[in-house]
């Protein structure tokens, strides 16, 4: 079984009904505070940690005294411009007094439909884990209609660890695990410990449970685990409310794990070798060199570019006699790649007029 120790990046999402306490709408502050002070034992053992956390609406519809029940959309937006400068000041008054900086980031469905997004989105959250900052990431309510949006935080979790290549999500939820059938009507049902693979007997014992202040059932934990398995990260689904809901999951806290067959960083290279490449990029011998020794593709390696291919495309990466080394997802189109091939990266602004970011494919974006 999976635990926490040992991660190197975790992603646990929060809801709103751990977060806000349905009778008065106001903050569990004392449950964030506990939850803090996991988080900076998860970073004091050397984890990067990202948290997905619902509650703006929530926290906004008492603010602004709006009342139970369900809100038309204009007034959920509304709540949820109130309810952000709430949350965004909780998280960083928890984690203050651990020394770790809160950053808020928003985002909707387009943020990973869109492959430029996408993209963006990878490269502003690995900074910020770089830099050792914990992200607060939730969708971005105040602007998402039904189109645009994850509908619910078990899915936008998942895309998040897929995005930063977690290799632990914790569902916090208000049940202990996934069991063979509702323990609410069922007195023989069991919890599963493990799960190894989703299949339809897994699906089948799924129900839609919630509170009164959850999106999410069962049905969307599996779909979120679904996403996660196959990005090689495993996945938890425990009980939030307790205090300190991850130091008791890492003691044996009952839970349900899914247990991915590989590794994130593995997922990731397969999933990009068996793209269809838009393009090629011709490397010298130092390149081709360089990127066998673990290193990213920069300009100055490459000899020529062919191909109209986009930002985030893949393209296939070739020798010098034209032999694949492998393919990778460019940071640069087709024409901005001709155009700085065989130059420094400190070039890139005078040659395409504006900053660029110094790897044309970088080496966690590549398969060889």
């Amino acid at each position: 079984m999976a635990t926490l120790s040992g991660a190197a990046r975790v992603v646990v999402k929060i809801g709103s009904a751990l977060l806000v306490d349905a009778a008065h709408g106001g903050l569990r502050a004392d449950w964030l505070a506990s939850l803090a002070a996991d988080v900076a034992a998860l970073k004091a053992q050397g984890a990067e940690v990202v948290l997905v956390s619902s509650g703006s609406i929530a926290l906004g519809r008492g603010a602004l005294a709006l009342g139970p029940g369900p809100l038309p959309l204009e007034q959920a937006q509304a709540a949820a411009a109130v309810g952000q400068i709430r949350l965004a000041r909780a998280y960083e008054e928890a984690l203050a007094p651990h020394g770790l900086t809160a950053a808020q980031v928003l985002v909707t469905l387009e943020d990973s439909a869109n492959r430029r997004r996408y993209l963006n989105s990878r490269a502003t959250l690995g900074t910020l884990l770089s830099l050792g900052a914990v992200p607060i990431v939730n969708e971005n309510d105040t602007v998402a209609t039904d189109e645009i949006r994850y509908g619910d935080n078990d899915r936008l979790a998942a895309q998040v660890a897929v995005t930063v290549g977690a290799d632990r999500l914790v569902l916090l939820s208000d049940v202990d695990g996934l069991y063979t059938a509702n323990p609410a009507q069922d007195p023989a049902a069991r919890r599963l410990d493990t799960v190894e693979e989703i299949t339809p007997e897994i699906e089948a014992m799924a129900g839609d449970a919630g509170s009164g202040l959850a999106k999410g059932g069962m049905r969307t934990k599996l779909m979120a685990a679904r996403t996660a398995m196959a990005a090689g990260c495993a996945l938890a689904i425990t009980r939030g409310a307790r205090d300190n809901p991850l130091r008791a999951l890492d003691a044996g806290a009952p839970a349900t794990w899914f247990l991915p067959d590989l590794d994130p960083a593995s997922a990731r290279k397969r999933w990009i070798a068996a793209m269809k490449p838009r393009g090629e990029l011709r490397v010298d011998a130092g390149a081709a060199a360089a990127l066998e020794g673990g290193k990213s593709l920069l300009p100055a390696g490459v000899t020529a570019a062919t191909g109209a291919f986009g930002r985030g495309d893949p393209v296939a990466i070739l020798d010098a006699a034209g032999r694949k080394l492998g393919q990778g997802l460019t940071r640069y189109t087709g024409e901005e790649a001709r155009a700085i091939a065989g130059h420094r990266s400190s070039e890139i602004e005078t040659l395409l007029g504006y900053p660029g970011r110094a790897a044309l494919i970088h080496r966690d974006d590549m398969a060889l």
